[in-house]
């Protein structure tokens, strides 16, 4: 078999051998074991499942919540000559059905789809008809409860499982603690435990912590001072813009991306960053997985990540060429407070959350006992603005009320737009033959979709820009246009989150937020802040050392290219004239037992930087390491 997956390497992608541990993983899987494959951003994931599955007879299945993701290994794949397709949100019911009929009789090799779409009946009747040779999970973390980043459709995977007995499911991430991996095999129903993990330690990747009050200042300075491909991540989405318009002030090349934009706005900005049109990109979180671009020289925090393992994938983003990049977080005093509020912010008050339930059934007008399965289109600010909430605390209430299991919240979800014509053909022609422009773009439009005078159809502009050889946002204001002279109803595309009744409405005293939905994650999350806020504090231990100890990898030598490792460097002070400093944090941490990095400096030498140098001196003598985000003794049982 060895041979028939480095044939396929070499056929389709020109490799003549694997990297890393993506050939242990592409032959247990094509043996037929349930695998997990822990690679860092970079590490070639899409490899081990696409090569075994070529190798098969029959059709992979991908799981992926990135529509970016898909439709970029979708059009690799077909440019290879490979057949493959994707069923993603926008896409009508016609154009499912003839996609998954495609799927059972097409001879197709891969099918991309979303964790919510493989619940639906349609797609599980389907699906019993497609002969399936393996089941490929991205962001596999996604399924653990343990993880950053849960999302209750992953659960739904497990029931494809029991519909495809015997299917071997191989689970790719980037980022997992224990914890999250044993949680990743459980749920994914693992026959057996069967981990591959590549090293995460990146040679060519300088971890950076940069203290400053201008953090937009010090990213033009960082970007002015360096060359190549940029990404600088934000929280919010009207930072991303605001930022994005001060860097073209500053004569660089910029694009915004976040959630809300439409994905056809989306797609052209994405590629011209891709395409080095634009050499950065000011995003949310919402921007990079799956993402191929190996030349990012740069990855800028101007907001400091809720965890590790956030911070992990996206600084990993940078240098997946392996030539020399960095990850520069800018952090002040006040990101510590931050940090400290995100806590309350991402898990109100149990009260709290249950008033928001009573007023959304009142915003909704659903009586007690009734709306399971009614579903809204959901307006957060309009909600907030009509009962004097905050939006953040709104939106995590109502994610909590996901979990318990009372409501669904989905992200927004992009619904395409519509036309119906007001007038009859005649009156329309009458009223547009002095305009070339919009009678060429209605012709092709009543050419091309049925039932436009009787009702609304779905429409796609970027199509009917192409026919018309027109550019889209032209299209845009032509259909405005004409509506505002009512010859037409035109609802342009926007992206909405609904809620969904899973329950009918409960009475207050009976909704019950379990400790393992509320109070242990919120433990765990307090838990993920916290290292967050150590690492950015951390000015005498090698960052990389850090990074790998909080994903249980044990690190033999510092990275010497981080802020902290340049720093001690030049600054290394004798052995002897640290000694008091050693006697006194190794007294501490025995009376202790484990400590954080805070807590250690507090009780030491708080202004004295001999207190930093001895830590750094006493990890490299391997008196002291860090484990699970404390410092502990060497040797000592904690």
């Amino acid at each position: 078999m060895s041979d028939i997956y480095l044939s396929v390497l070499k056929k389709y992608w020109g490799y003549d051998s694997f990297r890393g541990i993506q050939e242990q993983i592409v032959h247990s899987i094509g043996e037929g074991k349930d695998t997990l494959g822990l690679m860092p951003t970079g590490g070639g994931k899409s490899i081990t499942f696409q090569v075994p599955a070529l190798a098969k007879a029959g059709i992979c299945l991908v799981i992926t919540p990135l529509i970016a993701l898909m439709k970029d290994q979708v059009n690799n794949l077909r440019e290879k000559g490979i057949k493959a397709t994707a069923i993603y949100s926008g896409m009508t019911r016609s154009e499912i059905v003839i996609t998954l009929e495609n799927c059972i009789f097409g001879d197709y090799k891969f099918l991309y789809v979303s964790p919510e779409r493989i619940a639906t009946e349609l797609f599980q009747t389907k699906l019993r008809a497609m002969k399936v040779s393996m089941i490929a999970v991205d962001e596999a973390h996604c399924i653990s409860q343990w993880g950053y980043d849960f999302r209750p459709s992953y659960l739904k995977i497990s029931e494809i499982r029991k519909l495809l007995p015997g299917i071997p499911v191989l689970a790719l991430t980037a980022t997992a603690t224990k914890e999250v991996v044993d949680d990743i095999q459980d749920k994914l129903m693992f026959k057996e435990k069967n981990v591959f993990r590549m090293s995460f330690y990146r040679e060519n990747l300088s971890y950076i912590v940069r203290n400053t009050d201008d953090k937009i200042g010090e990213a033009i300075s960082i970007l002015s001072k360096t060359e190549g491909s940029a990404i600088i991540y934000v929280r919010s989405r009207q930072k991303t813009k605001e930022i994005c318009e001060i860097l073209k002030q500053n004569g660089f090349t910029a694009e915004f991306y976040h959630a809300g934009i439409i994905n056809d706005i989306k797609d052209e900005t994405q590629k011209r960053w891709m395409e080095d049109k634009s050499r950065v990109m000011v995003a949310t979180n919402a921007f990079g997985m799956g993402i191929d671009k190996p030349d990012v020289r740069i990855v800028i925090h101007i907001d400091i990540p809720d965890s590790i393992e956030a911070y992990f994938q996206e600084a990993g983003r940078a240098g997946r060429d392996g030539k020399k990049s960095y990850s520069v977080m800018l952090f002040n005093a006040n990101d510590k407070r931050l940090l400290g509020r995100r806590v309350s912010e991402n898990f109100p008050d149990r009260d709290y959350i249950k008033q928001v339930y009573e007023h959304l059934s009142y915003y909704y007008q659903i009586g007690m006992g009734s709306g399971r399965g009614c579903m809204f289109e959901f307006d957060l600010f309009e909600f907030c603005r009509r009962f004097q909430h905050k939006a953040v605390l709104v939106d995590s209430s109502l994610k909590i009320l996901t979990n318990a299991g009372y409501i669904e919240y989905t992200e927004e979800q992009e619904m395409n737009s519509r036309l119906h014509i007001l007038v009859s053909r005649d009156e329309l022609e009458l009223a547009t033959k002095d305009d070339k422009e919009s009678a060429g773009v209605m012709e092709v439009i009543m050419r091309g979709y049925t039932g436009l005078f009787s009702d609304y159809s779905f429409i796609e502009e970027g199509l009917i820009a192409y026919r018309c050889n027109l550019r889209q946002d032209r299209v845009y204001e032509i259909l405005k246009n004409l509506s505002q002279r009512r010859l037409i109803s035109y609802i342009p595309r926007k992206k909405t989150p609904y809620i969904i009744y899973t329950k009918d409405r409960t009475e207050l005293e009976y909704i019950w937020l379990t400790d393992d939905i509320y109070r242990d994650k919120k433990e765990r999350y307090e838990k993920r802040v916290n290292a967050m806020k150590e690492y950015c504090i951390n000015d005498s231990s090698c960052r990389s050392e850090i990074l790998l100890s909080y994903f249980g990898e044990k690190s033999t030598q510092h990275c010497n290219s981080c802020d902290v490792c340049l720093k001690n460097k030049s600054q290394r002070t004798k052995i002897p004239e640290l000694q008091s400093a050693i006697n006194s944090i190794k007294d501490f941490i025995e009376k202790n037992g484990k400590v954080t990095l805070l807590q250690l400096k507090s009780a030491t030498y708080p202004n004295d930087n001999k207190t930093n140098e001895a830590i750094q001196f006493m990890c490299d003598m391997e008196i002291i390491k860090y484990e699970n985000g404390y410092i502990v003794l060497c040797g000592k049982d904690n």
